[in-house]
């Protein structure tokens, strides 16, 4: 395994995760930027008054103002309230579902302002604040990052990216012939998919799985977490256009992963309207594909459990809702899979900033946190090096990866598709060298979503 020092983006993770600016970018650009969103009224459970946070250099004097402005922020775990933890080595472990008030100061900067580690309010939850002790303050925040690696590993990376990739890989298998323009268009980012999600089944979530074994969740509160995260997944989230605008995170500044997501969609969707425009002439041709159809039912039912409320739809009756979803099942097992696996170990192999678990609580009280409490709370050595073993395997660049818009097989013989595909591998050229450009100016550079980095389908 790779020692802090031969990864500069670990390195400064171990020398900054302590930093309320550093916790604050993590929501952005870290490992999981799919949990932050503006906040333009405070939850009823989470009640946060000026009094508290203007007590700090760093805080807002009044939030009503600031969040009219638009400088207010939220991530909410509440997918996470209730769940059953497990034990480890015979010890019960913990796990917070806390909510978290974000701040973007004068200068763009990101601060955590108020941090309440459980859902219902009461005098045994306090809200912690900055202006408390610092080991109060360091253990509310550890609580928070161990939070966010459950709920990433099981919502936003097994179940938004390689589930949903399985999904859509044996429907086209079962639906689609191979002579098919869709056929051809999606083979390729299916490649070892149902490989890889086999051996996740076997290795990491079965019942002895590393996951399993190393998470607080573990067990039958990972069943419950996905099932929770499945029932609120909608079509939108998974459409980055959109899911950013809900969100309401058009503007926020030094958002990496809006930036690039955003024009890595912009040209998947042009590349992917360009293919289908060749063999889909009109809205007609369209609904008279029977494969197609037949394609898109498979996904709802079976994908879906035919629940409407999610608002992905059960037929495609146009050109364009054909291209938004095809473009939508590209970019998720491509982009948005390397945006929330390819950070695993950069952000995760120091453990104290992403604990699997924790083995004490959620503090009821404060003034009570010190180093040797922290200490006590985190997770033991051996579920560490699972962990963090597990984190560098999985964010490893193998030999025969393939890189997004890079077709080694030809499955089109017409000339047009090919012209199609060069001009979208030039797009794709141009966005990369304008990503390193970018980051060579950066303490932490974002480049999970540069092409060269992203895979053409989840192969790991």
């Amino acid at each position: 395994m790779a020692d802090c020092s031969e990864n500069k983006i670990l390195d400064y993770v171990k020398n900054n995760w302590k930093d309320d600016d550093f916790f604050g970018y993590q929501f952005l650009n870290g490992l999981n930027p799919m949990v932050i969103r503006r906040c333009e009224t405070l939850p009823d459970n989470f009640r946060v008054t000026d009094d508290m946070i203007s007590q700090h250099s760093n805080g807002p004097s009044w939030l009503d103002q600031e969040m009219q402005c638009g400088n207010i922020f939220l991530c909410d775990y509440k997918l996470l309230d209730e769940v059953e933890t497990r034990e480890i080595h015979g010890k019960q472990q913990y796990l917070a579902a806390p909510l978290v008030l974000l701040y973007k100061k004068a200068d763009d900067k990101l601060v955590p302002i108020a941090i309440q580690l459980k859902q219902k309010p009461g005098p045994d939850n306090p809200i912690f604040l900055p202006t408390d002790s610092p080991q109060d303050w360091l253990l509310a925040k550890t609580f928070v990052r161990s939070a966010e690696f459950n709920l990433h590993e099981l919502n936003f990376h097994l179940l938004r990216t390689h589930l949903l990739a399985e999904v859509f890989a044996v429907s086209t298998w079962r639906n689609l012939p191979m002579v098919h323009p869709l056929y051809k268009l999606l083979i390729p980012h299916t490649r070892y998919t149902l490989h890889i999600n086999v051996l996740a089944r076997k290795v990491l979530i079965s019942e002895n799985g590393v996951l399993t074994t190393v998470a607080s969740s573990g067990g039958e509160g990972m069943f419950k977490i996905l099932g929770k995260s499945l029932s609120s997944m909608t079509y939108r989230s998974l459409c980055i256009p959109d899911d950013i605008a809900d969100r309401g995170m058009e503007n926020t500044p030094n958002f990496y992963y809006r930036d690039d997501g955003l024009k890595l969609w912009n040209s998947l969707h042009r590349f992917v309207a360009g293919i289908l425009n060749l063999y889909y002439k009109t809205d007609e041709d369209v609904e008279e594909d029977p494969e197609l159809q037949n394609w898109i039912r498979d996904i709802f039912r079976r994908g879906f459990l035919s629940n409407t409320n999610s608002g992905i739809p059960n037929k495609l009756t146009t050109v364009a809702d054909l291209v938004k979803f095809v473009t939508m099942v590209i970019f998720t097992g491509s982009v948005q899979h390397s945006a929330v696996n390819s950070g695993q170990y950069d952000f995760g192999g120091w453990m104290p900033n992403l604990p699997s678990t924790m083995e004490r609580p959620p503090p009821t009280e404060k003034g009570k946190a010190s180093e040797a409490t922290i200490m006590e709370a985190l997770p033991d050595k051996s579920t560490t090096y699972s962990t963090t073993n597990t984190l560098y395997v999985l964010t490893q660049e193998y030999a025969d990866v393939v890189p997004l818009g890079n077709y080694p097989e030809e499955h089109f013989t017409e000339k047009e598709p090919h012209s199609l595909i060069k001009a979208f591998q030039n797009e794709l050229k141009q966005l990369s060298d304008e990503i390193k450009k970018r980051n060579e100016k950066l303490d932490v550079p974002y480049e999970y979503l540069d092409p060269e980095k992203i895979g053409n389908s989840v192969t790991i």
